[in-house]
Protein backbone atom coordinates (compact mmCIF):
# COMPACT_ATOMS: atom_id res chain seq x y z
CA UNK A 1 0.00 0.00 0.00
CA UNK A 2 1.16 3.49 -0.71
CA UNK A 3 0.38 6.43 1.47
CA UNK A 4 -0.06 9.84 -0.03
CA UNK A 5 1.86 12.45 1.90
CA UNK A 6 0.65 15.98 1.44
CA UNK A 7 2.85 18.91 2.14
CA UNK A 8 1.18 22.18 3.01
CA UNK A 9 2.91 25.25 1.72
CA UNK A 10 2.63 28.44 3.71
CA UNK A 11 0.54 31.16 2.06
CA UNK A 12 1.11 34.90 1.88
CA UNK A 13 2.40 36.28 5.16
CA UNK A 14 2.90 32.76 6.45
CA UNK A 15 5.63 32.24 3.85
CA UNK A 16 7.64 35.14 5.26
CA UNK A 17 7.15 33.80 8.78
CA UNK A 18 8.31 30.36 7.65
CA UNK A 19 11.52 31.84 6.26
CA UNK A 20 12.22 33.72 9.45
CA UNK A 21 15.29 35.94 9.15
CA UNK A 22 15.76 34.87 5.52
CA UNK A 23 12.43 36.44 4.49
CA UNK A 24 14.07 39.76 3.64
CA UNK A 25 16.77 38.05 1.58
CA UNK A 26 14.13 36.05 -0.28
CA UNK A 27 12.08 39.14 -0.96
CA UNK A 28 15.10 41.04 -2.30
CA UNK A 29 16.15 38.11 -4.53
CA UNK A 30 12.66 37.82 -5.96
CA UNK A 31 12.59 41.56 -6.62
CA UNK A 32 16.00 41.39 -8.33
CA UNK A 33 15.12 38.45 -10.58
CA UNK A 34 11.80 40.03 -11.54
CA UNK A 35 13.70 43.16 -12.60
CA UNK A 36 15.95 41.03 -14.82
CA UNK A 37 12.95 39.66 -16.67
CA UNK A 38 11.74 43.10 -17.72
CA UNK A 39 15.19 44.34 -18.82
CA UNK A 40 15.62 44.63 -22.56
CA UNK A 41 18.25 42.64 -24.41
CA UNK A 42 21.06 44.96 -25.59
CA UNK A 43 21.06 45.55 -29.37
CA UNK A 44 24.52 44.05 -29.84
CA UNK A 45 23.52 40.87 -28.02
CA UNK A 46 20.34 40.58 -30.10
CA UNK A 47 22.44 40.96 -33.27
CA UNK A 48 24.80 38.21 -32.16
CA UNK A 49 21.87 35.89 -31.42
CA UNK A 50 20.45 36.61 -34.87
CA UNK A 51 23.78 35.81 -36.52
CA UNK A 52 24.04 32.58 -34.56
CA UNK A 53 20.53 31.54 -35.60
CA UNK A 54 21.29 32.16 -39.29
CA UNK A 55 24.52 30.15 -39.11
CA UNK A 56 22.71 27.29 -37.36
CA UNK A 57 19.97 27.37 -40.00
CA UNK A 58 22.54 27.19 -42.79
CA UNK A 59 24.30 24.27 -41.11
CA UNK A 60 21.04 22.37 -40.68
CA UNK A 61 20.24 22.76 -44.40
CA UNK A 62 23.63 21.40 -45.48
Amino acid sequence: MSEKVSEKKPKGGQAAAALGPNAEIGRKLKQYYESLIVDEVPDRFAQLLSQLESVETKLEKD
